[in-house]
């Protein structure tokens, strides 16, 4: 399967919207219970993009929308503005294809040309393919958190992993440039 990525826009909404509801229902990616609808992922998508983060898709050769990732803020509070967490949502069909880490790839790549240091991953149920495709682009385990999550009548551990973009914490980042205006009135 040959994939190309793209900026996703607001006409991709009802499949992102799909893809996400499955998750939901039928996975431990997200914790979420209740799927979210096509009006609430549309809100979702409009601060992630308002706010500067890349939002994009990964589709097949006819198009058609195999996952998606993006980047947002892992805490909102100012001295987190140079930290990054990725979300990645596959399509069943598109799993274990490469979607995933190419996803991921690309959005490692446009955190650090927009000035982020850190990103971060929060793996709920500690899913062993996202924690594979994760380190093999150079990301860290930081830790596991135990029983964080009850789903699918079975406790979930979230597993933490880390990486550094550009710099890293080798030098302090410019003042006044995104991403350290994120926050500022």
């Amino acid at each position: 399967m040959s994939l190309s990525l793209r900026d996703a826009t607001l006409a991709d909404l009802p499949v992102i919207t799909g893809i996400y509801r499955e998750s939901v229902l039928n996975g431990v990616a997200t914790y979420e219970i209740e799927p979210p609808s096509e009006a609430e992922m549309r809100t979702r998508f409009e601060t992630i993009i308002s706010n500067g983060y890349p939002y994009m898709v990964a589709c097949d050769d006819s198009g058609s929308i195999m996952g998606y990732a993006y980047a947002s803020a892992f805490r909102t509070r100012t001295a987190y503005r140079f930290l990054v967490e990725d979300s990645i949502y596959l399509a069943p069909e598109a799993r274990g294809k490469g979607a995933g880490k190419a996803l991921l790839a690309e959005l490692i790549r446009r955190c650090t040309e927009l000035g982020f240091r850190q990103m971060v991953a929060v793996i709920g149920g500690a899913h062993p393919a996202s924690i594979a495709v994760h380190r093999s682009l150079g990301f860290a385990h930081q830790g596991t958190m135990n029983a964080t999550g009850f789903k699918h009548g079975r406790w979930l551990d979230t597993a933490i992993m880390q990486l550094a973009l550009g710099e890293g914490r080798t030098s302090d980042p410019p003042e006044d440039v995104y991403p350290d205006t994120l926050y500022q009135s």
